[in-house]
């Protein structure tokens, strides 16, 4: 677990790399998102480039697919990807490396972008799976922007109507959106409460924390008889005092200086992190 919260650094690293290889990015959203990722890539999730096609593996459904890059960055270091070829054609023309997750490319179930559909497709396939008789796990990430899409909402509904204890829902709660505070902009209050109103089980932690996602997933597994919600509270940024917090990064692009100066946070707060 230590070595993840190190490597964490490293594929926010990647990350921005990729933004400035392709010129463009959601990178507000691929840094709050990242712990996230590598939590149930390389802690919780029965899927690797050896088993991608077996219908027993777990499976993973980008919701908030504009955080593409982060999810380009965790592919390539689990191995479906080449991190070198990713930054190579990333937004290039003709190329498969998108904007949003691409299912034609290894590792990727679903294209995602257009935002309320991640959660419904997976109460489908986490259904689908158990009248399979599988024991395999169904996980989908979404943005609580994404939350004032009314098809989230009906999923909430379905998932909980069939007891699909075998879905897991996180939402990366980092308080943004492209058009300001996700408060100001349609407001969730008592997020946890209204989700739980839903008949779902309701798991709040500090999403920016590998122990605690752990946990949480953990917990998720032993919950019988309804679906689970993480919502996962981050900081959109994480990483750099540079971006942290700030509704204008959801989609920027950072100039030289910025680059140099987010660099040299990552490599701080890495070495933070090793003790």
């Amino acid at each position: 677990m230590e070595n993840l919260k190190a490597k964490a650094y490293d594929l926010r690293k990647d990350t921005v790399d990729i933004i400035m290889a392709g010129g463009g990015g959601h990178i507000g959203g691929d840094m709050s998102v990242m712990e996230i990722l590598m939590s149930l890539y390389f802690d919780q999730m029965n899927i690797s480039p050896e088993n991608q096609d077996d219908p027993d593996r777990d499976y993973f459904i980008m919701s908030k697919g504009h955080s593409v890059e982060a999810y380009y960055a965790v592919l390539c270091a689990k191995g479906f990807l080449d991190l070198d070829e990713v930054k190579a054609k990333f937004s290039k023309f003709g190329s498969q490396y998108i904007g949003h997750p691409n299912n034609k490319l290894p590792g990727m179930e679903m294209n995602s972008g257009s935002l309320g559909h991640g959660l419904p497709v997976s109460v489908g396939i986490a259904l689908g799976n158990r009248m399979s008789g599988r024991n395999n796990r169904t996980y989908v990430v979404m943005g609580d922007g994404e939350l004032a899409e009314g098809s989230v909402w009906e999923g909430f509904m379905s998932g909980s109507m069939y007891k699909l204890d075998n879905l897991c829902a996180v939402i990366d709660r980092n308080m943004l959106q492209i058009s300001g505070s996700t408060e100001d902009v349609m407001a969730h209050e008592d997020l946890a409460a209204r989700v739980r109103s839903f008949g779902w089980h309701v798991i709040s932690v500090n999403g920016n924390d590998l122990d605690a996602l752990h946990d949480a997933f953990e917990e998720a597994k032993t919950v019988k008889g309804k679906p689970t919600c993480v919502i996962a509270n981050t900081i959109k940024g994480c990483g750099s005092a540079v971006m942290e917090n700030k509704a204008s990064w959801h989609h920027h692009v950072p100039t030289a200086e910025e680059y140099e100066q987010i660099v040299k946070d990552l490599e701080e707060r890495k070495a933070a992190q090793k003790g």
